[in-house]
């Protein structure tokens, strides 16, 4: 970390960036609340750094004073009242050129510019990796700033846990188990697809708490040979029906990922591996199957009592953070404690399920099967 800068703070900006996750809203009551209890001015960048970028695209501003009115009552709400984006990533921003074609340009000058324009001493940027990376490029060009750590697929390391995935594995879990009935009336077999991108967090403990037959994570690639001869296996003991949990980032032995598309300043989609799983067990085994995508279902409504405690944490240790005079440092949960760790030391690092952890050991434990080759 550098030296500690204690120049007297008087504006600080908030901004969240990529996808939503339950507890954003917390995380900037928890700033907005403690910033002015120092004396401080709380801003809201709109969009992730839109505002900045394109203020003339909002008539009220690109920025919004925040304070305690703004902020009442917003603990529970999910999204973010500031707005998000999880395009036009300002290191690679998408242009369009007079032939038509597309061009990414680097446009973190102009917020650097824009900071200074405005009066704002410090930021506040809540964000996954992506977020990581715009907030150690502006630390380097003079901002202040402090990461906080956003995803609901928990796979950003150097931090125990990240918000939003507490609520994202209980509404999946929750799901599972209603499939549970339809799925034993009818002997289907049910494929539920969850987001969590690269890493296998979401699909693992959703599956694991939802009582899933099996479970397909990025970590392990899966045999389909193994998929049909666990519903098989269950047939015979006279259980016609399974559930099968696949993350949108599984993909079979020597297989790629079902990538939906990729767009100019945004990171690829991913999506579509559970309608393919779907169609291989249906083919292999005859076996009526149906497909649940649960998606961006994980990602609104209401955090969880857990997911609003550490959020608030986030944002009020964000504040404690700017207070010491740290800068380009992310706020981490390192078991009960809150902390402070260079951004380099977290960016670009993902966080995967280690194959040798005991969740993994439960799960097979349990009979739940992975369907990795022999």
């Amino acid at each position: 970390m550098s030296t500690p800068n204690l120049k007297p703070i008087k504006r600080v900006a908030i901004s969240t960036g990529g996808g939503d996750a339950p507890g954003l809203n917390a995380v900037i009551r928890a700033a907005v609340l403690a910033g002015m209890k120092r004396g401080w001015e709380m801003y809201g960048i709109r969009d992730g750094y839109h505002g900045l970028l394109n203020p003339e695209q909002y008539p009220e501003g690109g920025i919004v004073r925040l304070n305690r009115v703004r902020v009442r009552g917003i603990t529970h709400l999910g999204g973010t009242i500031i707005g998000t984006s999880n395009r036009n990533h300002p290191m690679r921003y998408p242009i369009t050129l007079p032939d038509g074609t597309h061009e990414e340009v680097d446009r973190t000058d102009e917020i650097v510019r824009a900071f200074a324009l405005h009066g704002l001493d410090a930021l506040i940027t809540v964000g996954g990796d992506g977020s990581l990376e715009i907030a150690q490029v502006l630390a380097k060009k003079g901002l202040r700033v402090i990461a906080v750590p956003k995803t609901i697929d928990n796979d950003l390391d150097k931090t125990d846990l990240t918000f939003g995935f507490d609520s994202a594995v209980a509404f999946a879990t929750e799901g599972i188990d209603r499939l549970h009935s339809t799925a034993a009336s009818h002997g289907r077999v049910m494929v539920v697809e969850v987001m969590g991108r690269y890493a296998g967090w979401i699909a693992l403990e959703a599956g694991i708490a939802g009582s899933a037959d099996i479970i397909l994570i990025p970590e392990i690639p899966y045999d389909l040979r193994k998929v049909t001869q666990k519903i098989q296996e269950r047939e015979e003991m006279g259980r016609f029906f399974t559930i099968v949990v696949v993350a949108e980032g599984a993909k079979p032995v020597g297989g790629t990922l079902s990538v939906i598309g990729k767009e100019a300043g945004r990171a690829e989609r991913l999506g579509g591996i559970g309608e393919k799983v779907a169609a291989e067990i249906t083919k292999l085994t005859g076996k009526e199957t149906r497909v649940v995508v649960l998606g961006h279902l994980l990602r609104g409504g209401t955090p969880t009592a857990f997911d609003r405690v550490i959020a608030l944490r986030f944002g009020a240790a964000a504040v404690r953070a700017l207070e010491q005079g740290l800068s380009n440092v992310m706020v981490s949960l390192d078991g009960q404690k809150m902390k402070f760790i260079p951004i380099e030391e977290a960016y670009g690092r993902m966080k995967s399920v280690p194959l040798d952890s005991d969740i993994i050991q439960t799960a097979r434990d349990l009979g739940i099967s992975f369907c990795e080759p022999d």
